[in-house]
């Protein structure tokens, strides 16, 4: 039998055959042999070895398609980043940061703001139309009036889709509502720090239907991006690439330079100076983490 392991805990790994049930298994110990370790999201084959309790081996493991290390997951099609609009603020910085993740993973993105029921004003679409003319697809939604969820559904359809954002923004809640079989904790955003409780605890596929899987992560305040170097980031913003053209030197970072093709379109109003700004701020911190964790020899190391 051929399915997508869901889940894995102590050793064992759960596989869910479509048609047939989620099954128990154990990895062969080639696998070990070859520095081979079953990824949730794998496609497997799978021998059963007792029908009744749903138990079986693994016995082999499909080519991946793609392969994320954080969280660990294999043959992920998209990923869905969940911000709120409200309670708490939507953090710029920190959905530029988890954009140019993904991007450098060559995985498509989609945006959800969620919380459409706390907007207030223009904020929320003024935030989904700077987006859109980034280049994403955006999708906004109320987990409480169930809004937007017919749009959301139909993106999530034969594929596995990671969904991503801080603590507090809604995610187990959507999740509740595309997934009425399990259900998830939901927490509460904390009055004190405006922040939400962390409630997903392990990274968990849950199928849809037989060829749609959904991935929760756990929150996050912060995103490691010892990935990729700083000079690669550029590459990241997709809405930096139209005006590579227009800068005079073909390494250009886009920070000093003269005759800049991307800081004339942040001049131009032609991209949007909060990505710009965000641009500057995590190239900056990536160049401190690459000092820090290659610190260039003193003339006493040198000796």
């Amino acid at each position: 039998m051929r399915g997508k392991i869901v889940k894995g805990i102590a050793g064992f790994y759960y596989v869910h055959v479509p048609e047939h049930g989620v099954f128990e298994c154990k990895a062969r110990g080639i696998f070990r042999k070859e520095a081979l370790t079953p990824m949730i999201g794998d496609d497997v084959e799978i021998q059963v070895v007792d029908p009744a309790r749903k138990k079986g081996n693994i016995e082999k493991i499909l080519e991946r398609r793609s392969e994320l290390l954080r969280p660990s997951v294999a043959n992920i099609d998209q990923a869905l980043l969940v911000f709120a609009l409200h309670q708490p603020e939507p953090n710029l910085q920190l959905l530029d940061r988890f954009l140019a993740m993904v991007e450098n993973a060559g995985i498509d993105v989609v945006l959800c703001f969620n919380k459409a029921d706390t907007e207030q004003g223009s904020e929320g679409e003024a935030l989904e139309e700077m987006y859109r003319r980034v280049g994403y697809h955006v999708l906004v939604t109320s987990a409480l009036e169930d809004r937007g969820l017919e749009p959301l559904k139909k993106v999530l359809h034969h594929k596995t889709t990671v969904f991503a954002g801080p603590s507090g923004v809604g995610k187990s809640s959507l999740l509740n509502l595309l997934q009425e079989a399990v259900s998830f904790e939901t927490g509460s955003v904390s009055r004190k720090i405006g922040r939400g409780r962390h409630t997903t605890r392990h990274v968990e596929l849950i199928a849809l239907d037989k060829d749609s899987y959904l991935v929760d992560t756990p929150g996050f305040s912060s995103l490691q991006l010892d990935d990729f170097s700083s000079q690669d980031l550029k590459d990241q913003f997709i809405d930096f690439h139209p005006f590579l053209d227009a800068c005079r030197f073909k390494g250009c970072m886009h920070l000093k330079e003269p005759v800049c093709g991307v800081k004339e379109a942040v001049r131009d109003g032609k991209i949007h100076p909060s990505r710009y700004e965000n641009y500057k701020a995590i190239y900056e911190e990536m160049q401190e983490l690459q000092k820090n964790q290659y610190p260039r020899k003193t003339d006493k190391n040198r000796r």
